[in-house]
């Protein structure tokens, strides 16, 4: 677990394991390369700054170098100056000023993973899958993921003009969102639904997380709940320290969560529930869609190859690889992809997604009208209330009841 808690300081630092993965390599010739590689960039440079038309700042030349260096390697990979990484720490604390979207590239398009529940994108009628094909009329073709972002976040009360290729419809639409402050609650909601089926909906995985969940199960077992169903639809991820340490709440010890393949074997790595605070008693279901990602593919593959419960819902988002954040020595940082990460079984996950054990499409692909002013209102309602409208979330209490029946539950 400590590994996986790790964070590796100063580029200083990078060289080093750089260095270490060349040298346990055995190829000389690779880094013999990499040095001839170094003197046409600092030739490169030394052009720019003497040559070039007007006077070029030496850090923003070296960031847009970094910036062009990092989005070459995959769609998850970037660098992130001072400001940005500033952001990207006080998101993870569970705020943040923007129109509240969780993006991703996807073949080098900016793709929507899920707008986040009770936002302005999710307001303005985002969806998962939606691509960003221009920010205020600037097209994002060329746009790195960091840029696309920087974009979106702005002053509270601003306004943004996204135009969106929705594939599913085969419709461009222009939609404008006003910014606002993003507060993000890892618990949006927590009930009993049905009985003593007790009702989780995760939104994400932050610095919190574990704290909330651990005083809302409290709670819950305290009032006599006799089963769980954990709602991880449209949740895009966020720290693995959160998603593992979610995970682990629902499995016995010693339980395999999920393991890491890195370039270096050396590195790869398997991690195990320790069995501590551990709720594994109880019947639960998992609530998955196409907008849950990274974390929640973690969990929900977790729950699902332990056979510590059903998934239920449609195909995840398919996202695999882990991001390491490494600071830098002027604030700055890169999120750099270091490892994919496996299911407990060994399954690759990537692009592919987790299939859930019960399969059940969304509601708004089937029936739902987003104008509809009952769709609308309903929406609004607590889980309990809205089960007759809601595929899964019924589907899931009727399977719950079931699975009671079957295993003597009172």
């Amino acid at each position: 677990m400590k590994c996986l808690r790790k964070i590796i300081f100063g580029s200083i630092l990078l060289l080093a394991i750089a260095s270490t993965a060349i040298a346990a390599s055995g190829d000389k010739t690779q880094e013999g390369d990499l040095y001839k590689e170094l003197e046409l960039f600092a030739d490169a440079v030394s052009f720019v700054k003497s040559d070039y038309a007007e006077e070029v700042d030496s850090k923003k030349l070296m960031y847009g170098a970094m910036r062009g260096m990092l989005a070459s390697l995959d769609d998850y990979s970037e660098f992130m100056d001072p400001e940005e990484y500033a952001e990207l720490k006080s998101e993870t604390k569970g705020e943040f000023c923007g129109i509240g979207i969780e993006i991703s590239m996807k073949e080098g398009i900016v793709t929507v993973i899920t707008p986040i529940p009770g936002t302005p994108a999710e307001a303005a009628g985002i969806k998962p899958g939606d691509k960003v094909v221009k920010i205020d009329g600037k097209i994002t073709k060329d746009m790195t993921l960091d840029e696309s972002v920087k974009k979106m976040r702005g002053k509270p009360g601003t306004i943004i003009k996204l135009t969106i290729w929705r594939e599913k419809d085969r419709k461009i639409l222009d939609i404008s969102i006003k910014r606002a402050t993003i507060k993000i609650q890892s618990i949006r909601e927590a009930d009993f639904i049905d009985g003593k089926i007790g009702y989780i909906k995760l939104t994400d995985f932050q610095d919190n997380t574990i704290r909330d969940l651990d005083k809302t199960l409290k709670k819950f077992e305290t009032s006599g709940m006799d089963s769980l169903i954990l709602d991880l639809r449209y949740n895009p991820g966020g720290t693995l320290d959160s998603a593992f340490d979610v995970a682990e709440r629902f499995l016995a010890k010693d339980k395999v969560i999920v393991s890491t393949k890195s370039r270096v074997p050396d590195q790869n790595e398997t991690f195990k529930s320790s069995g501590k605070h551990t709720h594994a008693e109880y019947p639960l279901i998992v609530l998955v869609n196409e907008g849950s990602a990274s974390g929640s593919e973690i969990v929900a593959g977790a729950v699902q190859d332990n056979k510590r419960g059903l998934i239920l819902g449609v195909r995840t988002y398919g996202k695999a690889s882990v991001q390491t954040v490494i600071p830098m020595r002027d604030g700055s940082a890169l999120r750099l992809t270091t490892a994919s990460y496996l299911t407990p079984s060994g399954k690759m996950i990537k692009g592919q997604g987790i299939t859930p054990d019960v399969v059940i499409e969304d509601r708004e692909d089937n029936k739902k009208d987003p104008d509809a002013a009952e769709d609308l209102f309903y929406e609004k309602l607590p889980a309990k209330d809205r089960l007759r409208k809601d595929d899964q979330l019924f589907a899931a209490v009727g399977l719950m009841k079931g699975i009671k029946v079957y295993n003597g539950v009172k």
